[in-house]
């Protein structure tokens, strides 16, 4: 398959076709994907029985809504709405920073996951995306089998997407690529800085301990959730207000959990735009968060909804 990446999806243009994927996850590389996945899926799951009359404080509370909101506006400001898609621009200090945080999310370093979203809207709900829930077909069987693969069978796939197609810019950037390579680091610390505050804030390796399950394992899970429904539940149902080349949709229960990414049909109609949720009452801290960084001068070049934005895409005209 030649099709290329175009700039309306991702804001940066592709120079000639390119392989889709290249190569194959390395065994340790694959091993690590597991862990990462299933083993905060596991504390999640334990976590309900050990809520139930132990283990759980006001503390770890606090800190998994912290780390929680910390990481998962670095994924939706920082690796969606700034590194994939463009809509804004921001300046070193805050570019460095968004990188950091969006990699303590544990759901891959920042060039590889700007690769697979970049890809994902170039293929949206077609042949070549990664994560499509209508892979199969739209039979019963076939739709769960899709949802299955769209939320999180995806990432058990070895192939990997091609970076130098997908993500050239950001391989070009030096800061960038030195957040990449030190992947590692940030997915320790996103464990370690709660176990540590909750052990200073008690005094007891028991505070440490359930600080470091609950704002660290337990967190990660519910975040790589609410970040893979995007990809599944949105693209299945749910409100079509705006003309996209896709199934995505509206879907409004996910808002404040996915700091505003579930308004998902417009981001599709209008990959760059920095404001998901646009109409009247639809909540996007992300794009309230975004304001303020421009507010400070730290962001420039935002590309707010306007009226001629929201009438060609409600019209349909590409």
């Amino acid at each position: 398959m030649t099709t290329t990446l175009d700039e309306t999806s991702s804001g940066t243009p592709n120079k000639g076709p390119k392989p889709i994927t290249v190569g194959r996850r390395k065994g340790m590389t694959q091993f690590a994907v597991y862990v990462f996945i299933l083993v905060p899926f596991a504390a999640l799951i334990a976590a309900v029985p050990l809520a139930w009359g132990w283990g759980l404080t006001w503390l770890d509370v606090g800190l998994a809504i912290f780390f929680f909101y910390f990481t998962g506006l670095g994924v939706t400001i920082g690796f969606h709405r700034h590194f994939t898609h463009g809509s804004f621009k921001a300046k070193r200090p805050l570019r460095i920073f968004l990188a950091i945080a969006g990699s303590m999310a544990v759901q891959g370093p920042p060039i590889i996951w700007v690769a697979d979203h970049r890809r994902h809207h170039a293929f949206s709900d077609r042949e070549g995306d990664p994560h499509s829930p209508w892979l199969y077909g739209t039979s019963p069987a076939a739709l769960a089998k899709g949802f299955w693969h769209a939320h999180m069978g995806w990432m058990f796939d070895r192939s990997l997407t091609n970076k130098e197609r997908f993500a050239p810019d950001l391989m070009a950037d030096k800061d960038i690529v030195r957040v990449n390579n030190l992947f590692g680091l940030w997915t320790v610390l996103t464990f370690l800085l709660p176990a540590v505050i909750g052990g200073l804030a008690t005094w007891s390796w028991w505070g440490a301990f359930t600080a470091f399950f609950w704002a660290g394992f337990v967190r990660v899970a519910v975040l790589h959730h609410v970040t893979w429904s995007t990809n599944s539940i949105c693209h299945m149902i749910g409100e079509r207000p705006f003309v996209s080349r896709d199934k995505a949709a509206n879907f409004w229960p996910l808002a404040i959990l996915s700091f505003g990414e579930s308004w998902h049909n417009l981001h599709h109609a209008d990959p760059t735009c920095a404001r998901h949720g646009v109409k009247r009452g639809q909540i996007d801290t992300s794009a309230r968060i975004i304001w303020i960084f421009e507010k400070l001068g730290w962001a420039y070049n935002v590309r707010w909804p306007t009226q001629q934005r929201l009438a060609r895409i409600t019209a349909g005209v590409e």
